[in-house]
Protein backbone atom coordinates (compact mmCIF):
# COMPACT_ATOMS: atom_id res chain seq x y z
CA UNK A 1 0.00 0.00 0.00
CA UNK A 2 1.08 3.50 -0.59
CA UNK A 3 0.66 6.70 1.29
CA UNK A 4 -2.16 9.23 0.79
CA UNK A 5 -0.35 12.16 -0.97
CA UNK A 6 1.34 15.13 0.96
CA UNK A 7 2.95 18.02 0.88
CA UNK A 8 6.76 18.06 1.93
CA UNK A 9 8.99 21.20 3.83
CA UNK A 10 11.94 20.82 5.84
CA UNK A 11 12.29 23.74 7.93
CA UNK A 12 15.45 25.31 9.26
CA UNK A 13 14.55 26.29 12.41
CA UNK A 14 12.44 25.39 15.14
CA UNK A 15 10.60 28.07 15.35
CA UNK A 16 9.49 27.52 11.56
CA UNK A 17 8.66 24.17 12.45
CA UNK A 18 6.24 25.58 15.17
CA UNK A 19 4.97 27.82 12.80
CA UNK A 20 4.15 25.23 9.95
CA UNK A 21 2.39 23.08 12.34
CA UNK A 22 0.58 26.02 13.47
CA UNK A 23 -1.03 26.72 9.89
CA UNK A 24 -1.43 23.02 9.45
CA UNK A 25 -3.41 21.49 11.32
CA UNK A 26 -3.00 17.93 10.75
CA UNK A 27 0.45 18.20 9.95
CA UNK A 28 2.89 15.20 11.25
CA UNK A 29 6.95 15.68 12.51
CA UNK A 30 9.23 13.44 11.10
CA UNK A 31 12.17 12.47 13.08
CA UNK A 32 13.52 9.11 12.15
CA UNK A 33 10.59 8.34 10.19
CA UNK A 34 10.55 4.24 11.97
CA UNK A 35 7.20 4.78 13.31
CA UNK A 36 5.77 7.33 10.70
CA UNK A 37 6.63 5.81 7.44
CA UNK A 38 5.40 2.35 8.36
CA UNK A 39 1.95 4.00 9.46
CA UNK A 40 1.92 6.22 6.55
CA UNK A 41 2.30 3.60 4.14
CA UNK A 42 -0.72 1.99 5.65
CA UNK A 43 -3.17 4.86 5.94
CA UNK A 44 -3.45 4.86 9.30
CA UNK A 45 -1.59 8.18 9.39
CA UNK A 46 -2.67 10.97 6.69
CA UNK A 47 -1.45 14.22 7.35
CA UNK A 48 -1.72 17.28 4.56
CA UNK A 49 2.22 17.76 5.24
CA UNK A 50 5.26 16.27 6.69
CA UNK A 51 7.59 18.37 8.63
CA UNK A 52 11.76 16.89 8.74
CA UNK A 53 12.86 18.49 11.49
CA UNK A 54 16.49 16.43 10.88
CA UNK A 55 18.66 18.71 10.27
CA UNK A 56 17.67 22.16 12.45
CA UNK A 57 20.68 22.74 14.07
CA UNK A 58 20.98 21.83 17.20
CA UNK A 59 18.91 19.15 17.65
CA UNK A 60 20.94 15.93 17.62
CA UNK A 61 23.26 16.90 20.44
CA UNK A 62 24.16 15.32 23.67
CA UNK A 63 25.42 17.57 26.29
CA UNK A 64 26.84 18.08 30.19
CA UNK A 65 25.48 20.37 32.35
CA UNK A 66 26.60 20.39 36.24
CA UNK A 67 23.54 18.14 37.45
CA UNK A 68 21.90 16.97 34.00
CA UNK A 69 22.52 15.31 30.47
CA UNK A 70 20.51 16.85 28.00
CA UNK A 71 19.55 14.65 24.75
CA UNK A 72 18.40 16.31 21.54
CA UNK A 73 15.12 15.25 20.78
CA UNK A 74 16.98 14.40 17.00
CA UNK A 75 19.85 12.14 18.39
CA UNK A 76 19.58 8.77 16.97
CA UNK A 77 18.85 6.02 18.83
CA UNK A 78 22.35 4.05 18.13
CA UNK A 79 24.46 7.60 18.91
CA UNK A 80 23.18 7.54 22.24
CA UNK A 81 23.43 4.04 23.08
CA UNK A 82 27.26 4.17 22.21
CA UNK A 83 27.77 7.30 23.60
CA UNK A 84 30.54 7.80 26.82
CA UNK A 85 28.34 10.38 28.52
CA UNK A 86 25.42 8.17 28.48
CA UNK A 87 26.77 5.47 29.83
CA UNK A 88 28.77 7.07 32.54
CA UNK A 89 25.34 9.06 33.98
CA UNK A 90 22.36 7.33 32.46
CA UNK A 91 23.25 3.25 32.53
CA UNK A 92 19.46 2.88 32.62
CA UNK A 93 19.10 4.67 29.34
CA UNK A 94 21.78 2.58 27.82
CA UNK A 95 20.84 -0.71 29.21
CA UNK A 96 17.34 -0.30 27.91
CA UNK A 97 18.17 1.08 23.90
CA UNK A 98 19.97 -2.46 23.52
CA UNK A 99 16.25 -3.88 23.62
CA UNK A 100 15.31 -1.37 21.18
CA UNK A 101 14.03 -2.42 17.95
CA UNK A 102 17.03 -3.72 15.61
CA UNK A 103 20.61 -2.04 15.09
CA UNK A 104 19.22 -0.70 11.26
CA UNK A 105 16.08 0.76 13.09
CA UNK A 106 18.41 2.29 16.03
CA UNK A 107 20.03 3.69 13.25
CA UNK A 108 17.32 5.64 12.00
CA UNK A 109 15.21 5.59 15.06
CA UNK A 110 15.07 9.26 17.83
CA UNK A 111 15.00 9.42 21.48
CA UNK A 112 12.35 12.08 20.97
CA UNK A 113 10.35 10.08 18.09
CA UNK A 114 10.30 7.67 20.48
CA UNK A 115 8.86 9.90 23.32
CA UNK A 116 6.23 11.41 21.60
CA UNK A 117 5.16 8.40 19.80
CA UNK A 118 4.70 6.92 23.17
CA UNK A 119 3.74 3.61 22.81
CA UNK A 120 2.86 1.71 25.62
CA UNK A 121 5.59 -1.00 24.98
CA UNK A 122 8.71 1.50 24.17
CA UNK A 123 11.54 1.16 26.28
CA UNK A 124 12.81 5.00 26.06
CA UNK A 125 9.90 5.92 27.64
CA UNK A 126 9.75 3.88 30.10
CA UNK A 127 13.42 4.89 30.95
CA UNK A 128 12.09 8.49 30.72
CA UNK A 129 9.42 7.73 33.56
CA UNK A 130 11.83 5.82 35.72
CA UNK A 131 14.13 8.64 35.92
CA UNK A 132 11.85 11.69 36.01
CA UNK A 133 12.98 13.14 32.35
CA UNK A 134 11.97 16.60 31.42
CA UNK A 135 11.07 17.01 28.24
CA UNK A 136 11.35 20.67 26.74
CA UNK A 137 9.18 22.01 24.04
CA UNK A 138 8.75 24.84 21.71
CA UNK A 139 5.17 26.65 20.93
CA UNK A 140 4.73 29.43 19.74
CA UNK A 141 7.86 31.40 20.35
CA UNK A 142 8.35 29.92 24.08
CA UNK A 143 9.53 27.00 26.09
CA UNK A 144 7.54 24.54 27.96
CA UNK A 145 8.43 21.64 29.85
CA UNK A 146 6.57 18.18 30.79
CA UNK A 147 7.66 15.89 33.80
CA UNK A 148 7.97 12.48 31.63
CA UNK A 149 5.94 10.97 34.55
CA UNK A 150 2.47 13.39 33.70
CA UNK A 151 3.33 13.16 29.82
CA UNK A 152 2.21 10.15 28.82
CA UNK A 153 -1.62 9.62 29.21
CA UNK A 154 -2.72 6.39 26.97
CA UNK A 155 -1.79 4.56 24.27
CA UNK A 156 0.27 6.82 21.67
CA UNK A 157 -1.15 10.31 23.38
CA UNK A 158 0.65 12.67 25.12
CA UNK A 159 0.16 16.49 26.35
CA UNK A 160 1.82 17.75 23.56
CA UNK A 161 0.39 20.74 22.26
CA UNK A 162 -0.71 20.23 18.71
CA UNK A 163 1.63 22.92 17.96
CA UNK A 164 4.52 22.37 19.75
CA UNK A 165 7.87 20.22 18.98
CA UNK A 166 9.98 18.17 21.62
CA UNK A 167 13.82 19.46 21.28
CA UNK A 168 15.69 18.41 24.40
CA UNK A 169 15.37 15.54 27.26
CA UNK A 170 17.00 16.52 30.19
CA UNK A 171 17.80 13.94 32.83
CA UNK A 172 19.28 14.63 36.20
CA UNK A 173 22.63 12.96 36.76
CA UNK A 174 23.03 10.87 39.85
CA UNK A 175 23.51 12.76 42.98
CA UNK A 176 24.60 9.52 45.50
CA UNK A 177 28.26 7.69 45.39
CA UNK A 178 26.75 4.32 44.12
CA UNK A 179 24.08 3.48 41.54
CA UNK A 180 22.66 0.84 40.45
CA UNK A 181 20.38 -0.15 37.31
CA UNK A 182 18.16 -3.07 36.32
CA UNK A 183 16.06 -3.68 32.98
CA UNK A 184 14.06 -6.84 32.29
CA UNK A 185 11.39 -7.61 29.43
CA UNK A 186 9.84 -10.19 27.54
CA UNK A 187 8.58 -10.36 23.98
CA UNK A 188 7.34 -13.07 21.72
CA UNK A 189 10.58 -12.75 20.17
CA UNK A 190 13.90 -10.39 20.69
CA UNK A 191 13.26 -6.66 19.60
CA UNK A 192 9.86 -6.98 18.97
CA UNK A 193 7.51 -4.78 21.31
CA UNK A 194 7.26 -6.02 25.29
CA UNK A 195 4.31 -7.84 26.63
CA UNK A 196 6.18 -6.22 29.75
CA UNK A 197 9.43 -4.56 30.89
CA UNK A 198 10.44 -3.24 33.97
CA UNK A 199 13.38 -0.94 35.35
CA UNK A 200 14.68 0.21 38.42
CA UNK A 201 17.52 2.94 38.95
CA UNK A 202 18.89 2.51 42.93
CA UNK A 203 21.30 5.13 44.65
CA UNK A 204 23.74 4.27 47.98
CA UNK A 205 25.65 6.39 49.69
CA UNK A 206 28.87 4.80 50.68
CA UNK A 207 27.34 3.02 53.90
CA UNK A 208 25.05 1.20 51.66
CA UNK A 209 21.95 2.85 52.48
CA UNK A 210 19.79 3.38 49.78
CA UNK A 211 18.68 7.03 49.18
CA UNK A 212 16.26 6.48 46.20
CA UNK A 213 14.64 3.45 44.61
CA UNK A 214 12.98 4.24 41.47
CA UNK A 215 10.69 1.34 39.69
CA UNK A 216 8.60 1.26 37.12
CA UNK A 217 6.84 -0.83 33.96
CA UNK A 218 5.91 -0.69 31.13
CA UNK A 219 4.09 -2.80 28.39
CA UNK A 220 1.50 -3.57 30.97
CA UNK A 221 -1.24 -0.48 30.67
CA UNK A 222 -1.97 1.82 28.74
CA UNK A 223 1.56 4.25 29.42
CA UNK A 224 4.15 3.19 31.87
CA UNK A 225 4.19 4.27 35.20
CA UNK A 226 6.34 4.32 38.26
CA UNK A 227 5.27 1.69 41.48
CA UNK A 228 5.53 3.71 44.75
CA UNK A 229 7.58 1.51 46.74
CA UNK A 230 7.86 2.92 50.75
CA UNK A 231 10.79 0.41 51.77
CA UNK A 232 14.20 0.77 53.90
CA UNK A 233 17.32 -1.03 52.15
CA UNK A 234 20.62 -1.32 53.47
CA UNK A 235 22.35 -3.06 50.73
CA UNK A 236 25.56 -3.63 53.51
CA UNK A 237 23.64 -5.81 55.75
CA UNK A 238 21.49 -8.97 55.74
CA UNK A 239 19.55 -8.90 52.49
CA UNK A 240 17.29 -12.21 53.61
CA UNK A 241 14.65 -9.97 54.90
CA UNK A 242 14.57 -7.42 52.52
CA UNK A 243 13.98 -9.91 49.76
CA UNK A 244 10.61 -10.58 51.34
CA UNK A 245 9.90 -7.21 52.22
CA UNK A 246 10.69 -6.04 48.35
CA UNK A 247 8.37 -8.72 47.35
CA UNK A 248 5.74 -8.03 49.69
CA UNK A 249 6.24 -3.99 48.26
CA UNK A 250 6.02 -4.84 44.77
CA UNK A 251 3.23 -6.67 44.70
CA UNK A 252 1.34 -4.56 46.50
CA UNK A 253 2.49 -1.46 44.18
CA UNK A 254 0.96 -3.45 41.89
CA UNK A 255 -2.49 -3.38 42.99
CA UNK A 256 -2.97 0.56 41.24
CA UNK A 257 -2.09 -0.86 37.62
CA UNK A 258 -4.96 -1.24 35.40
CA UNK A 259 -3.68 -4.27 33.14
CA UNK A 260 -4.55 -4.37 29.97
CA UNK A 261 -5.73 -7.80 28.29
CA UNK A 262 -5.00 -8.33 24.58
CA UNK A 263 -4.59 -11.07 21.62
CA UNK A 264 -1.05 -11.10 22.97
CA UNK A 265 -1.64 -11.49 26.68
CA UNK A 266 -4.20 -11.61 29.12
CA UNK A 267 -3.76 -9.29 32.25
CA UNK A 268 -3.45 -11.67 34.77
CA UNK A 269 -0.39 -12.61 32.41
CA UNK A 270 1.16 -9.48 32.41
CA UNK A 271 0.62 -8.57 35.89
CA UNK A 272 2.61 -11.92 36.75
CA UNK A 273 5.36 -11.34 34.50
CA UNK A 274 5.45 -7.44 35.68
CA UNK A 275 6.25 -8.55 39.15
CA UNK A 276 8.73 -11.07 38.03
CA UNK A 277 10.73 -8.32 36.01
CA UNK A 278 9.98 -5.69 38.40
CA UNK A 279 12.09 -7.83 41.55
CA UNK A 280 14.85 -9.19 39.01
CA UNK A 281 15.41 -4.88 38.04
CA UNK A 282 15.48 -4.28 41.55
CA UNK A 283 17.83 -7.51 42.40
CA UNK A 284 20.30 -6.59 39.63
CA UNK A 285 20.95 -2.40 40.78
CA UNK A 286 21.48 -4.03 44.40
CA UNK A 287 24.30 -6.08 42.95
CA UNK A 288 25.84 -3.87 41.01
CA UNK A 289 25.88 -1.50 44.69
CA UNK A 290 26.52 -3.98 46.53
CA UNK A 291 29.95 -5.33 44.02
CA UNK A 292 30.95 -1.03 43.88
CA UNK A 293 30.91 -1.55 47.82
CA UNK A 294 34.27 -0.83 49.18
Amino acid sequence: MKSASFDYIRPETLDAACACLASHPDARIIAGGQSLVPMLAMRLARPSMVIDIAHIDGLSTIQETTDTVVIGAMVRQAAALSDPMIAKHLPLLAKALTHVGHPPTRARGTVGGSLVHADPSAEIPLVAVTLGANLRMREAGDDIAFHAEEFFIGPMLTLIPPTACLFEICFAKPSSAHVGTGFHEIAARRSDYALAAAAAHIEADDTGAVQDLRLAIGGVSDFPQRLPLDIHIDVSGDMTDTDTRLTTAIDAALDSVDFVEDMHASASYRRRVAAELARRAVDDALREIAQDLP
